[in-house]
């Protein structure tokens, strides 16, 4: 997440004439103001850098994060989390009560909260915005199906009903308990938006987003800006600070650091390890680091060619020096993964032992699986820096050649970012990067997910299926006893060890880098930043 500071001089100008300012050329400086508590002036623009543009600014069709890093400031969910934690707190509701058998759920929501186009935000609106969602299908709400189970008529979907009991009442029943819903709910994909905007604007609402947020969508420019301004109307006393954030989209790391240092943004994602020290040394500027809740991987289509039999995954998982990758392009901020969840999420299995970097094992697994003189495959590299991936290319070269070693012929391919998630989720690739940063602290949004058979088609991209699997998913869900629920945890990740769908590579603590002007900012753990507390001075 990136923010940037303008000079007084441009703030007083842009006061006048934001609206006008359509180039590239903003310059950051002193934004002014006070950094204390609700009630208080403060102001500014923040120029936020990072490393691509967004795919859409409607939450609930997207499941990347550059396009979440926008709308978290748009919208607001019905719950959220604590500002560097994933404790739900309120955010539109209020309060919430929970039936004995875990099976309804009642929500008091927040009187007086208008949406940006001036209509109320009530129960109704969020029976509308539920009601588009369960009626939907997976291509346009891919979060929707995973976190939820499906769509109206399925089988595994969670949610029976959701009712306006009256203005300010919100019933949800389920038709089993989901142990993690009320952390589910507080996901950014799930922000309510306007029922009369959606109608308006049809197709058009992801280039035209209407939220209750603490910002207000003023313009966007393909891959260079998004412009917001600060919601006058905000139903957090005395917030939000800034006047206004302005998104930029810079893919190189090292270009977007050399316009930090010029001044010309604020704050940038995506800082490279080997420069923290650089940011550190400069009076001008400081570093945030990221809790680390993510994992980066290269996912192995598990329907492709040599690929779906488990003894190649597995012997490609052999032929990868994760250490190697972390000292070349990590600088020590990470850690070699082997589950494809990190350690801090309940239910971790540390007793799994990963797959040792070992190429006579992987030769040996080949020749078992009719592979001995190897074979070729797509490998595909991530166009965009990721907190998990700093720099998808150069990974991506490493590991070709570490496949070349046992006979495995991996052609490189990339593709810009939006085509890149939409081929890969309809299952074109034969392996790629990724990764995931987690959305809820939970260990459901790391295997259910991005592995359970539900989610093929949505953010499982390897379309890797195991009944036993999804069967112990699912009674994890179920299962409100949380030491019972980390036992089945446990067991699945041993399942998806075995049938290696994934290489998980590594854990990072991705680094931001900003100017010392910005205060109030705390990195969140899901890589969404709401930027309401923020200030310049």
């Amino acid at each position: 997440m990136k923010k940037t500071i303008f000079s007084l001089l441009f703030v007083l100008l842009l006061s006048i004439g934001l609206a006008g300012c359509g180039g590239s050329n903003e310059s950051s400086g002193n934004g002014g103001g006070d950094s204390g508590d609700g009630g208080e002036e403060a102001g500014g623009t923040l120029i936020f850098g990072r490393g691509g543009d967004s795919v859409s600014l409607d939450p609930a069709s997207v499941t990347d994060g550059e396009s979440f890093k926008v709308t978290k400031n748009i919208f607001d969910t019905l719950l959220d989390y604590g500002d560097d934690n994933t404790d739900v707190q309120e955010a539109l509701a209020t309060d919430w009560e929970v039936s004995d058998d875990g099976k309804t759920y009642t929500f008091t929501l927040r009187e007086g909260v208008k949406f940006h186009d001036g209509t109320d935000f009530n129960a109704d609106a969020v029976v509308y915005n539920f009601e588009r969602w369960m009626n939907g299908n997976e291509e346009a709400f891919y979060y929707y199906k995973s976190m939820f189970g499906g769509f109206k008529g399925d089988e595994g979907h969670v949610i029976e009903s959701v009712t306006a009991k009256d203005d300010y009442t919100v019933e949800f029943k389920l038709k089993r308990p989901q142990a993690p819903f009320l952390k589910n709910i507080a996901m950014s994909p799930f922000a309510i938006a306007s029922p009369d905007a959606l109608e308006k604007q049809g197709d058009k609402f992801g280039e035209n987003p209407v939220g209750t947020g603490p910002f207000v969508f003023d313009q966007w420019n393909r891959n260079d800006k998004i412009v917001l301004n600060k919601n006058e109307e905000y139903w957090m006393d005395g917030y939000p600070k800034l006047d206004s954030v302005i998104f930029r989209a810079i893919p190189d790391n090292s270009a977007r650091l050399n316009a930090l240092m010029a001044g010309e943004i604020d704050l940038m994602d995506g800082l490279n390890p080997s420069d923290v020290q650089q940011v550190e040394d400069n009076g001008d500027l400081q570093t945030f680091f990221r809790p680390s809740m993510n994992v980066g991987y290269v996912g192995l289509t598990t329907n492709r060619g040599p690929l779906k039999d488990k003894l190649v995954r597995q012997a490609l998982n052999h032929a990868v020096d994760k250490q190697a990758l972390i000292d070349s392009f990590y600088a020590g901020q990470a850690e070699p993964a082997k589950n494809p969840m990190p350690p801090v999420i309940g239910g971790y299995n540390d007793d799994i032992e990963g797959y040792e970097y070992d190429l006579d094992k992987a030769k040996e697994l080949l020749k078992e699986a009719g592979y001995e003189d190897g074979f070729e495959m797509e490998l595909w590299a991530m166009p965009v820096p990721r907190p998990y991936m700093p720099d998808g290319q150069k990974v991506a070269e490493v590991l070709q050649k570490s496949f070349a070693e046992i006979g495995v012929d991996a052609e490189i391919k990339s593709y810009e970012w939006a085509t890149y998630l939409e081929k890969a989720r309809n299952g074109e690739a034969d392996s790629f990067l990724l990764g995931w940063t987690g959305d809820n602290g939970d260990a459901d949004n790391f295997l259910y997910v991005l592995l359970d058979q539900d989610n093929i088609g949505s953010n499982n991209y390897t379309y890797y299926e195991n009944q036993e699997l999804h069967d112990l998913l699912i009674e994890a869900q179920s299962t409100p006893d949380e030491e019972e629920r980390n036992k089945l945890y446990k067991e699945a990740q041993e399942i998806i060890h075995e049938d290696a769908p994934w290489i998980p590579l590594v854990h990072s603590k991705p680094a931001l880098g900003g100017s010392s002007t910005i205060k109030g900012f705390s990195p969140h753990p899901t890589g969404s930043d709401k930027l309401t507390k923020v200030t310049l001075q």
